[in-house]
């Protein structure tokens, strides 16, 4: 059980900017915490949900509702993965060779592509969001734990293009099966609670992160030769966008 609450409190401390309790970042300590990975997406979703309830209370208008949807996660994640997102950006604009690639995803600089990238993101986050109505909300809260679950998946399965840094040390140290039934089980109850609220759109949802995580695969290798901590936050920005995009065309049809 220690070694259960010392994965919960690594997980949430490295992907969150909810406060935890201290625990040594030792490898028997970080072999479940990708088990705990997607719960952070339950408290993204339980507080879109709520906000959702609360704006409807006080009768603000569109703007505002859509602009706290696109906040919210920067806020619980402190913005984790929208730096996988402008290092990638960055890597892949670039074109230069698979090596020079994986030096650029360490720059902690940002570079042209990754502002332009930033801006056009939150844009078209903003854009789809002030589209969508309670229902498909509701459905999209579901999201964060699947972009979460197949995130963690992606770590416990694929190659790591290095063999040194934050997700190789978390990939190594994973307890592989169990790892990946847990993330299985979460995926599978997001899956269903989007289906439940509502088939069409809760399919459309899960169809569209499924699409982004086999693209996000065959991207990964072909260009990095192997998946790295600001790739795989990099999928979860995505995913999450995609879903959002099919969940609104779901809608219109």
């Amino acid at each position: 059980m220690r070694r259960l609450w010392n994965s919960f409190k690594i997980a949430f401390a490295m992907y969150s900017k909810i406060p935890m309790p201290k625990a040594d970042w030792e490898k028997e300590n970080m072999r479940y915490m990708m088990c705990f990975f997607p719960l952070i997406g339950i408290v993204i979703g339980a507080l879109l949900a709520g906000w959702c309830w609360l704006a409807e209370r006080l009768e603000a208008g569109q703007i505002l509702r859509s602009a706290v949807y696109v906040l919210i996660p920067v806020a619980v994640t402190g913005g984790i993965h929208l730096d996988g997102l402008l290092d990638t950006a960055d890597a892949l604009s670039s074109y230069q060779s698979r090596e020079r690639k994986l030096e650029i995803l360490k720059d902690s600089h940002a570079g042209a592509f990754a502002v332009i990238t930033a801006c056009c993101y939150f844009l078209a986050s903003f854009g789809i969001w002030s589209e969508l109505d309670r229902r498909q909300v509701l459905v999209l809260a579901g999201g964060f734990v699947l972009s979460r679950a197949m995130s963690g998946l992606g770590v416990a399965a694929f190659p790591c293009a290095k063999k040194t840094g934050t997700l190789a040390m978390f990939s190594d140290a994973l307890q592989e099966r169990v790892v990946m039934f847990c993330l299985y089980v979460l995926l599978f109850l997001s899956a269903a609670w989007m289906c439940i609220l509502d088939p069409k759109l809760g399919t459309a949802a899960v169809a569209g992160g499924w699409l982004t995580f086999f693209w996000y695969f065959r991207m990964s290798m072909k260009q990095f030769g192997g998946i790295t901590g600001d790739l795989a936050g990099f999928f979860v920005q995505m995913c999450e966008l995609v879903m959002a995009v099919c969940v609104w065309a779901a809608g219109r049809l």
